[in-house]
């Protein structure tokens, strides 16, 4: 508590301190003109005649890495306009044209030399659409929120673009339909501008508007486009109508009837977009397919806490920003804590039935989605709006005995909804936002009474920024509650989030009869951005035991009280032998709603870049002795040792054909109660513009002296059992992007993944919160206290070493093999119109050998027999 009044002080002083005013020029004005005869065609080549009838605009600033210096390369644009469409022209001026760089790549892989067109057309300073061009055609899109904070990078609208090189350099030709802009229904139009231009060989950007590095912001500092007059909003009408149909081939059971060794399938559906006002639009789907989507990364979680993936499927992606509050900012696992987390829906059934000897089930793999609907944009009074609705479907195990079938409830029918709103005050330096969401789940059978029947959660976000947004003042607080049976909600006061039923903890209780369950979470953070080579950030957030967002929110656990500062030194214009260079300092401390001080630590890392464009990075971690109220899994809190670790990288030349990057992580706890080791090498290769080839091997080396392993009755005590680990993860990720034109792609992923746990040394907690390590356990006597069953994989416990067994729990010792692979020919047939054909295919296995034998895994994953799948998908983009 000293140290954090120690930097509350240091940065209110900093706050009260006088900031000289920004030196930022002026801004630049683009005046454009209606075009009244024939638009230009959008060829690459700027010889319309049209183009004729504005004035060039350059005046371009180099941005990095001599930031305020004139360009290496002039660069020059004109904007026209008529009834339907944005025309930009951009003349990248090249003294060196054959070194210009075309790469061919899939849209949004953005790689070469390229120009981008920033509108900032709601005019609201805050949010912008961007449209990328690179010298091979390429196109790529984003939206961007908050000022530049967060960016969409799978927004995908349908526009125009080519470029063409020639003796002068290159130029790119853009065609924008309003319709895919959003702006208010008024005569007159001022819209923000930024025209960036990136320089391959040499890493160089130049921009239009200049803005310095620091510039805490982005949007506010654009430019401005004048001379747009008459122009309405395009209400418009998108739909996509899909086709697809799919094969699978696998292993057959005998003696399964659902197991036959094939399937054969047929699937439609629709997505649309509707314009409903000039800055509103709805986005729906109808029985989505999502195949084509590639597979999540294979992982061995050893934790008591749920594994996070990232959202891959379109319709979620696009706009997530609008339906999300993140309660914590960072890096840290608490930092993906959010109110809505669109895997929920779409998930794997909740429910496995439970079967009797001679029976098979068919299980769905995920629960198919009915139709969702999302409406977002922003009014012209600054109210940002995100609202989605979905409806799940009730799926049905079918089961089969000798013939006989009948079916299971594994999952309900579930509807999700998500409201989001965000206002904007005193020009955009003020805003106050709140979300709120429902899971309602139609329940009607006693083996899904463990789910919730309702949640609710709903969340208030404000910041305040001053000193030209210098600084800022962030508060977002949430609540949450969940109805259910009462089994329901005692498996969430029992669930690894809380464990309600910890024997040391005097703050939380189990209730048994609970039908409902509340609590509340949120972060206060005070920091500085920009303006100047230092920045820092000081928070609080916490989480009450109570607090539940996971029905269709994320939350990594709760009942936690966690305070971090971070602070950092920037410089990023070239001097000496580096090009630009960071340096950060992290602390941290975390207690529990009891009071318990749980953990302390910090760290201190850098990264930099050399003008010879090969970078470093390293960073030292400190872990104190600390307290976990999770890691006896419902028991009594463990206290563990202080720990160290350091993580280093060394990236090589990012412009040249073979790109290299070799890095590591070395972990250490002190009486060698563990020892953990990870390296990697990632290779990417570019033996044409065309083509990529890259692999990521990685290895890890996993020893703990005390890994969870079982709870066990002795009488009317728990015993807590554990053992040493020794574990090994071998992985390699590959990818291939081949891109024949900028609409025909081939794409390719596969990922062999190896982990293979010997358990050793099995032991029991005795007295967790001892100050001495070893007096915290004791092992069990392998001559009188623990024996082992081959034959039933068992091992079985005699504590008190009177010949009988007290109890037994099964070998935890694993093997896990895992292949996953995607091969996707992505072709754009027509405009906004996508012809996929993909095979995935996937093989995992599983033993409790234990044995760390990279031959013998190796050869026994491409033993496994393969699942295989094969689709193809058709739409069709139809705008009205």
């Amino acid at each position: 508590m000293k140290l954090l009044t120690v930097i509350i002080l240091f940065i209110t002083l900093q706050a009260s301190s006088k900031t000289g005013e920004p030196k930022y020029p002026p801004k630049n004005n683009y005046i454009t003109s209606k075009i009244e005869t024939q638009a230009p065609v959008i060829d690459g080549v700027l010889d319309d005649k049209v183009w004729g009838i504005v004035e060039w605009g350059d005046s371009f600033t180099q941005s990095i890495p001599n930031e305020g210096e004139a360009p290496s390369q002039k660069t020059s644009f004109k904007i026209l306009y008529d009834d339907d469409n944005i025309y930009v022209g951009v003349r990248a001026y090249d003294t060196e044209a054959d070194k210009i760089e075309k790469r061919m790549s899939r849209r949004d892989a953005m790689d070469g030399d390229w120009v981008d067109i920033k509108i900032d057309s709601y005019f609201d300073h805050r949010s912008a659409f961007s449209f990328m061009l690179n010298a091979s055609g390429v196109k790529g899109d984003r939206t961007i929120f908050d000022d530049g904070q967060n960016i969409d990078y799978n927004w995908d609208p349908v526009w125009y673009g080519k470029a063409t090189v020639d003796d002068q350099g290159w130029t790119a030709e853009y065609k924008i339909p309003l319709s895919q802009l959003r702006f208010g229904d008024k005569q007159n139009h001022i819209w923000g501008l930024q025209i960036t231009r990136w320089l391959f060989r040499k890493e160089e950007a130049s921009t239009w508007q200049f803005i310095p590095q620091d510039a805490p912001g982005l949007v506010h500092y654009f430019g401005e486009l004048h001379g747009i007059e008459g122009i309405k909003p395009k209400k418009n009408f998108e739909i996509l109508p899909y086709t697809v149909g799919n094969y699978e081939h696998y292993e057959k059971e005998e003696g399964n009837p659902f197991a036959t060794g094939s399937d054969a399938g047929f699937g439609a559906g629709i997505d649309g977009k509707i314009g409903v006002t000039s800055d509103m639009t709805v986005d729906f789907t109808v029985n989505p397919d999502f195949g084509q989507v590639e597979a999540d990364p294979s992982q061995v979680n050893l934790t008591e806490f749920e594994t996070y993936f990232e959202e891959k499927r379109p319709f979620f992606i696009e706009g997530k920003s609008i339906t999300s509050l993140q309660l914590t900012m960072g890096d840290s696992p608490i930092s993906r804590d959010n109110l809505f987390y669109s895997r929920r829906i779409g998930r794997n059934p909740h429910y496995y039935p439970e079967l009797e000897d001679g029976e098979y089930t068919s299980v769905p793999d995920n629960t198919s989605i009915i139709s969702a609907v999302k409406l977002t944009g922003k009014t012209k009074n600054g109210v940002s709006i995100g609202v989605l609705e979905s409806v799940t479907a009730k799926e049905m195990a079918e089961i089969d005995l000798e013939g006989a079938r009948r079916t299971q409830v594994v999952e309900p029918l579930t509807n999700y909804f998500v409201g989001r709103l965000k206002k904007d005050y005193n020009k955009g330096n003020t805003i106050l936002g709140g979300m709120f969401t429902s899971t309602n789940r139609d329940i009607n059978d006693p083996a899904l009474d463990f789910l919730h029947t309702s949640a609710y959660t709903g969340g208030l976000d404000f910041m305040h920024q001053w000193k030209d947004r210098t600084y800022y003042l962030m508060v977002n607080t949430a609540f949450s509650h969940v109805i259910g049976s009462e089994s329901a909600i005692l498996g969430t006061q029992l669930s690894p989030q809380r464990y309600f039923q910890r024997p040391d903890a005097k703050h939380v209780s189990v209730d048994s009869s609970r039908t409902s369950l509340s609590g509340h979470g949120g972060t206060v953070t005070f920091g500085r951005s920009g303006n100047g080579h230092i920045n820092y950030v000081a928070w609080v957030t916490w989480r009450s035991p109570g607090f539940e967002l996971n029905d269709v929110g994320f939350l990594y656990r709760a009942d936690d009280i966690m305070q971090i500062a971070w602070a950092q030194y920037r410089i990023w214009k070239p001097f000496s032998i580096f090009r630009s260079m960071n340096i950060n300092v992290n602390q941290w401390s975390g207690w529990n709603f009891g009071g318990i001080n749980t953990y302390n630590g910090g760290n201190t890392n850098f990264n930099m870049e050399f003008k010879n464009y090969w970078s470093l990075g390293s960073g030292i971690n400190a872990e104190l002795s600390g307290v976990s109220i999770y890691a006896l899994r419902g028991g009594p809190a463990l206290r563990y040792p202080t720990s160290g670790s350091i993580w280093y990288y060394v990236s090589s030349d990012s412009r040249k054909k073979l790109i290299m990057t070799a890095g590591g992580n070395n972990h250490k706890g002190a009486d060698n109660s563990s020892v953990f080791q990870n390296y990697y090498i990632s290779a990417t290769y570019r033996p044409v513009n065309a083509l990529s080839v890259s692999a990521m091997p990685s290895v890890s080396m996993n020893e703990q002296e005390l890994q969870y392993v079982s709870t066990c009755e002795y009488g009317y005590e728990n015993r807590y059992l554990f053992a040493n680990i020794d574990q090994t993860t071998l992985s390699l990720t590959l990818r291939l992007n081949l891109s024949i034109t900028p609409e025909l792609s081939i794409q390719y992923y596969g990922q062999p993944f190896i982990s293979a746990g010997d358990y050793s040394g099995f032991k029991r907690i005795t007295d967790p919160k001892a100050d001495e390590y070893n007096d915290r356990f004791v092992y069990f006597d392998e001559n009188s206290q623990i024996s082992y069953d081959q034959d039933e994989q068992m091992y079985y416990i005699d504590e008190n070493s009177d010949g009988t067994t007290d109890y037994d729990f099964y070998d935890p010792d694993f093997n896990f093999k895992q292949f996953r692979s995607n091969l996707v020919i992505r072709w754009e047939y027509t405009r906004g119109s996508t012809l996929y054909l993909v095979w995935s295919q996937g093989r995992t296995g599983y033993d409790t050998t234990g044995n760390n034998s990279f031959h013998n895994d190796v050869q026994g994953l491409f033993d496994i027999f393969p699942h295989n799948v094969f689709l193809i998908k058709l739409n069709y983009w139809i705008s009205v």
